[in-house]
């Protein structure tokens, strides 16, 4: 192996640097594992562009005419997807805002200003996350039915918040627990009162963070279906449980099915997109230094 020497000053022992074979390589390995998520996307994007006897063909006509037939009809045929969506966006920003409404006070308790036993708290809140999905729906389901909440958007706010909570409590606490003590010292000494700290003080700092947190529930709300399909029907029937209507008896609408979720996607990819620089910078600053 080839090794170069650093530049010293006088008085310093040269220190041999080794040139790093693997960039290369690993630049390339990243470039596969990208592409290899990338193109079921295109290929859904180019499916649904397809008319149906195009899409069910097998194997698939690449080259086949672009049509817009599956967003006409995903549009204007049969029942209308607007209501849907416009559930997912409720139930999703809700929810998201609730969860840093309550997860950014919990994480600074447990970062800057640790409760007691703040490790077994942090701990709990893990614990929630380890109980399978399936075995809470009977008693989630029972519940809904006997207070009358089936069907209902609110059910399905609350629901998200919980299951977000824990997991923003988390990335919360790693991000506050980058903010400088120094800072947090001249405004005391200011004599900023707690909400006037976290609010004018904490959250500037850690606005990227903030921003991570809550693209990923605002995604993770968005693509929820096991407890949608299960607690709602018509009212507040949401975008994924929306999707498996185009799974029908009489067959499968492929090319219906692909316009319908390339236009559910669009919300998250345009939140995706437009955070990108925040979600980079909020990951980097709650990393393990």
């Amino acid at each position: 192996m080839t090794t170069t020497l650093t530049r010293t000053t006088p008085g310093h022992q040269a220190v041999p640097k080794k040139k790093d074979r693997g960039g290369p390589w690993l630049s390339l390995l990243a470039w596969v594992v990208g592409l290899l998520f990338v193109l079921p996307v295109v290929w859904m994007v180019l499916t649904s562009f397809h008319s149906e006897a195009d899409a069910a063909t097998n194997p698939p006509a690449v080259v086949a005419p672009l049509t817009l037939e599956g967003y006409r009809e995903f549009f204007s045929g049969g029942a209308s997807p607007w209501p849907p969506l416009l559930n997912s966006m409720t139930a999703s920003v809700i929810s998201t805002l609730l969860v840093l409404l309550l997860s950014f006070p919990a994480a600074y308790a447990l970062s800057i200003k640790p409760v007691k036993k703040w490790t077994d708290v942090l701990f709990f809140f893990l614990s929630t996350k380890m109980l399978p999905v399936v075995a809470g729906l009977l008693p989630l389901y029972l519940f809904a039915q006997n207070t009358g909440l089936l069907d209902n958007i609110w059910l399905l706010i609350v629901f998200y918040t919980s299951m977000n909570l824990p997991i923003a409590v988390w990335m919360m606490r790693s991000f506050l627990s980058e903010v400088p003590v120094e800072m947090l010292e001249a405004a005391s000494m200011d004599g900023a009162s707690l909400a006037k700290t976290l609010r004018s003080v904490i959250a500037p700092v850690v606005m990227p963070g903030i921003a991570a947190t809550a693209l990923i529930c605002f995604i993770f709300s968005w693509n929820e279906l096991l407890f949608a399909r299960v607690l709602t029907a018509t009212v507040a029937e949401t975008s994924p449980v929306f999707l498996t209507s185009f799974v029908t008896s009489q067959g499968l609408f492929l090319a219906q099915l692909c316009a319908a979720a390339f236009v559910v996607s669009l919300p998250v990819l345009v939140a995706g997109f437009a955070a990108q620089d925040k979600l980079v910078q909020g990951l980097s600053l709650g990393s393990v230094k």
